[in-house]
Formats: structure tokens, sequence, C-alpha cells
């Protein structure tokens, strides 16, 4: 009102020197005209500098508003509201297609409405036009191209100005606004373009950046390669699901874990296995129920978090996922059979945090790929396994030091006359606490801790040493070691092997090392160092023959000089006549490679016989003694008399 009351007394006080100015001479109009255009003129000058700074104002509140909206999430929200008002508009529109992960974005601020919808005004053919050509575009009823004036006329638009959004040079989207408000008479111009498209050059990059940020929001949480959540997403929501507890339901962890990833990356090659990855990801999503996080946790590992009645009920839906994962995949010309084991934690029995669940969900799964149904539910005895063995890893570096580690021989026995041929050497280690540690247990350990190759240099030069002390006491025998096929990866090892029978003076072919079948075939090659081994000297023996690939193919490729079968068969050869022809068809097929058979786990005199009969030409077993360690096996031999002469009398063989 005090500028209203300002102004009008100006007024009054201008009109009034007007009047007395012409009432006095008529030629007082000429200074008058010069005197309103220069008014005018100053007038004019300051309304443009009061747009200008208002503008000004403007553009850094929206710069401000904008950036304030990307760290809270309503970007798009507070953006088009702004131009809208800005603008004088009807309607402000963001326009982004879609692009890879990200949707279609399509959102329009009105004047009549507070939030957002996801339709325009405008046409859809005009945001397509700025896409492609990347250049602004006015368009009113007398500006524009007339196929686009004509697109507005049928939308019932008035006019509407669009800009494109960039990312450095290229366009990712469409900015625009409709239908300018405050009557027939004003409508936008060429300068209200401009002003739009520094307008958008701010927003593009607010947009660009709010984009960048859910990218990096995304590949924080979600796997690369497979677009699933990654370990730290199902973590956080399996903490999230354990914090509600609904009666009657529990939260079950199930962990899959893809097997023979390793030989198709080996095989084939890792692109290979990466299609294979996102096949698998692929058929866990469409299998597991729409409720279930499903999510990549390591390189062949996944895992699916649900609620569900009961444990029953979390085993069922696990057999069905995996009988989902095992229909064949084609890689190139390649169908390859999918399998997986699963192991599954359940809350709260398994844990109460979602570290302590998973863990013990990977308990599960490694049992799970020693059992005929290959899914396990976690209990508290796996556990005590597995934390057992992860104590021994650091007590077998002690035990090599400490004398813990010692080696054990059992006898082998020549069937044509009864004759103490060698022995095989046997690794066993007498803990102080856990007392004797099957080689089942630490074995793998000695594997998976890169222990293996020491330990195998242990038992060589145990087995060795035994040799020739034995030799100077007059028993000349051959020895035999086991060996990981990990251990035919070192280029190294027969070098390891002729430097220990030089220093022990033992001839190369009374040491025996036995491997198995995928360790002797090495994945269809036959490893570059059993030929090393062979051109040695020393005998090479496929060990658990008839467990492994046991075809014509692999047996007449094999650089071995001996065949011993596997226990199972020699043991049930007695009662079962599928072991006993099984048996005899080994015998026969040595025989015809030229080869010596050796039948382990020879238990009673029946089938020390049917071995004879068959042809078999030497054994082992409890039947003759069990391993025994150096000095009480030197008794047994002593008892038997000289190698070339062992007792055959089986009551004294098997009093020992």
């Amino acid at each position: 009102m005090l500028s209203v009351l300002i102004i009008s007394v100006i007024n009054a006080v201008l009109g009034i020197l007007v009047l007395i100015a012409v009432n006095a001479t008529t030629w007082a109009i000429l200074p008058l005209i010069v005197v309103a255009i220069l008014f005018f003129g100053a007038y004019r000058g300051y309304s443009n500098l009061t747009h200008q700074r208002r503008a000004l104002t403007d553009l850094n509140e929206f710069t401000q508003s904008v950036a304030q909206a990307v760290q809270s999430n309503r970007l798009i929200d507070i953006m088009t509201h702004r131009l809208r008002d800005m603008m004088n508009a009807e309607a402000a529109t963001v326009w982004v297609p879609k692009d890879k992960r990200f949707p279609e974005l399509l959102l329009t601020a009105y004047t009549d409405t507070e939030g957002l919808l996801d339709t325009t005004p405008v046409p859809k053919e005009l945001l397509q036009a700025v896409m492609t050509s990347g250049e602004p575009m006015l368009v009113t009823a007398k500006t524009g191209a007339i196929e686009h004036r004509r697109l507005l006329k049928a939308h019932k638009v008035t006019d509407t100005m669009l800009v494109p959004l960039r990312s450095g040079g290229v366009t990712y989207g469409c900015l625009s606004v409709a239908n300018r408000l405050g009557g027939g008479l004003s409508r936008f111009g060429f300068q209200e373009l401009r002003y739009l498209e520094t307008l958008a050059a701010h927003a593009g990059v607010a947009v660009e950046n709010s984009r960048l940020v859910d990218r990096l929001r995304f590949d924080a949480y979600h796997d690369a390669l497979t677009e699933l959540p990654n370990r730290r997403r199902t973590m956080a929501v399996l903490e999230e699901s354990i914090s509600i507890t609904v009666p009657g339901e529990i939260v079950a962890v199930m962990l899959f874990d893809v097997d023979g990833m390793r030989e198709i990356n080996d095989s084939i090659g890792h692109a290979s296995g990466d299609r294979l990855i996102v096949e698998v990801g692929r058929r866990l999503k469409e299998a597991a129920p729409a409720a279930a996080h499903v999510g990549r946790i390591d390189g062949d590992e996944f895992a699916v978090v649900l609620r569900l009645p009961d444990a029953q009920a979390a085993v069922d839906l696990a057999g069905q996922i995996r009988a989902a994962l095992q229909q064949p995949c084609v890689l190139g010309s390649l169908n390859v059979d999918i399998d997986s084991a699963v192991g599954i934690a359940i809350h709260p029995e398994s844990g109460d945090n979602a570290d302590a669940l998973l863990q013990r969900a990977d308990v599960a799964t490694q049992t799970a790929k020693n059992v005929s149904s290959a899914i396990k539910v976690y209990n508290a005895g796996l556990e005590s396994t597995s934390v057992r063995r992860l104590g021994l890893a650091t007590d077998l570096r002690r035990a090599f030091d400490s004398a813990e580690l010692h080696v054990h021989y059992q006898p082998k026995i020549s069937l044509g006359k009864r004759e103490l041929v060698g022995v095989e050497c046997l690794a066993r280690w007498r803990h102080p606490t856990h007392g004797e540690v099957p080689p089942d247990d630490f074995v793998p350990v000695a594997e998976h801790t890169g222990q293996l190759g020491r330990l195998t240099e242990f038992v060589l030069r145990e087995g060795l040493r035994q040799l020739r002390d034995w030799e100077d006491q007059g028993f000349k025998l051959g020895a035999a070691v086991n060996l990981s096929p990990r251990t035919l990866i070192d280029s190294d090892f027969p070098n390891q092997v002729g430097d220990l029978l030089t220093e022990y003076g033992i001839e190369p072919p009374r040491l025996t090392l036995e491997i198995t079948e995928d360790g002797m075939v090495g994945g269809g090659k036959t490893p570059e160092t059993l030929r090393r081994l062979r051109e040695l000297g020393v005998r090479l023996s496929v060990d658990d023959f008839g467990t492994g690939y046991s075809s014509l193919s692999y047996l007449r490729r094999l650089p071995a000089q001996e065949i011993k079968i596997d226990r199972s068969f020699v043991q049930g050869m007695a009662t079962d006549e599928g072991d006993h022809a099984i048996v005899r068809a080994i015998v026969d097929l040595a025989r015809h490679f030229r080869m010596k058979v050796v039948a382990e786990g020879v238990e009673s005199e029946m089938t020390l016989s049917m071995l004879t009969e068959i042809g078999c030409d030497i054994a082992q077993g409890f039947y003759f003694s069990r391993p025994l360690p150096p000095d009480r096996f030197a008794a047994w031999m002593s008892a038997q008399g000289s190698p070339g002469s062992a007792s055959h009398r089986s009551t004294r063989l098997r009093a020992v």
C-alpha cells in the first residue's frame, strides 16, 4: 500500500506539471515528448536489468535446489516443479528413454497436481525428434515446422519448447514445457527458449549425476556379471529378514554351489564359464518364489533367502530349484549338464545373525557334496568337523617339525609265490590333542593350505630311507607312494624324485607312484609330469581303478605299468557275482595291455583264492597285515623269512 501510494502521488504531480506546461504554451509539448522518451528508455533499461537480475536469481536458486535434490533423491520432482513455475507454463516434462538397466523415465509436473504424472501433453513424436537431432525446438501456432504445428493442434497444445538433455556430447533425454500461462497474447519465444537451454544445461548435469549415483549404488550392491544382488546386499536383506519375527515361519538361507566350474573354465574358457554363471542366475531367479531374494555370493555360489513354514519346506523347495538347474545348458556346440550342492541354514536354529547363517550354510554345502541328495541342513555336528579341520591346518605345519607325522607300511604279496615283494607307504599323524588323525582329514587340509608338496616329499623321503635300511638288513623291497593329482601340476616334481632316488641309492623301478585315473588322464591329456617320471624309470600305477573313467581308450593311453583294483570290488567279489566279473575283466584287460594287477582290500582266504585263480599278480590287505610302523613291520618281515621265501602259510600271515 505504501509503494502504491508513493507511485500515485508521483504520477499525480507529473500529470499536474504536464497540464500546467501545456496550458502555458503549446510548444511545451516538444520538451515533454523528449522527457517522455528519455523516461521510457530509462524505465525499459531498468525493467530489463530487473528481469536479468530476477533470471539470475532464479537460475541460482534452480541450481541450488537441483544440487540438493540429487542428495535427497527428489531430483525430478523438484526440478520439474521449479521449471514449470519459472517458465510460467502449465506443464514441465522430463523424458529419458530406456537404457540398459535403466527403464524409461517420463514424468510431468502439472499446475493442478501436487505430485508427478507419467503422462505429458507434448506429443511423443516431438520428444523423439529432439532426442534424434539433439537440437532445441520451439513450436507455437505460428512458429515451427508445419507437421509439428499440426501435431500440437491435434494434442490441443497452444505452444511448447523442447531442449535436449546432454552428458558431454551425448544426448540422453529431453526437457520440455508446454502451454504458457497468461492469456492468449502470451506465447513462448526464442528468448525463453535460450533461457530454457541454460536451465537444461544445469538440469542435464544434475540428472546425469543422479543416474551416476544410481549406477554406483546399483554396482555397489549388485554383481556385475549376473546383475543379481551381491554378498553385501544379500547380507543386508538377511539381517532385515531375521530382525522381524513372524509366528509359524522361519527364515531359510539356501546356498547353491555350482559343480564343475573350474573344469569348464579350464576346458572351454572363462567366457563360457561366465555364460554358464549368467544362465544359472537366470534359472535360479525363475525357479525361486517371487518373494525370495536371489543373490550371487561368490564365483560359483548363489544364495536364496526367503520365509518358509519349516525346515522340511526348505529342503523340498531346494530340491525343486536344484532340479530346475539340472537342465542341460548349451555353450557353443556343447551341451553342459549343470549340477549343484545345496546347504541350508535356518533362523533361529542355525544362528541369530547374517554372518553366522551364511557361514553355516556354507558348511552345510560342503557336506552336501558328499551325500546322495546333494542337499544338507546345517546341524552343530557339521560345525565341529569344519572347525576341527580349520585347526588342523595350523597344527599340520607344526607337525612336520615336531615328529608327529610318521609313515606306516603295508605289505604287498605276490600271489604266484606268496612272496613279500614290496610295501605301500602310508602317512599317519598322531596329534597331541586329537590322537590319530585319519588321512581323509589331513590330506585335504594339506591340499587346500599348500602343504601337499611338503607332505609328499616327507612320505617319499621316509619310504626311500626305509628301503635303504631294509636293504642293508638283507630285505630288498619295492615301495609304493600315493600321489595327488595336484602334485602332477608341479613341473619340478620329477627332478625331486630323481634327487631322492640318487640320495638313497634306490633303483627307479623299485619306486611305484600310485595315481588315480583322473590324475592320469588330466582332463583328456596325459600330464607332462607323468611322461618325465616314466622316462626317469619309476613305475606308475593307476590307483582305485574302476571308480573313475575306466574306458578302453583311457586304458590304452595310460602311461602306467600297473593297475590297482579298488577295494570296493575286491571285498565284494566273494559274495557278489557282479564284483567278481568286474575284477576278472580288469585282470584280463591288464594282461592284454601287459600290466601288473594289484588287488587291495584282501581280507579273507576265499577272496585270496579267487584272486589267485583268475590270475591277479599282487595283493594287499588286512588278511596279510595292517599298515605297521617301521619297527613292527621289521618284526613282521623277520617272522615271514626272507623276501624271496616269505611263508605262504595263512595262519602265520593272519596272526599279525
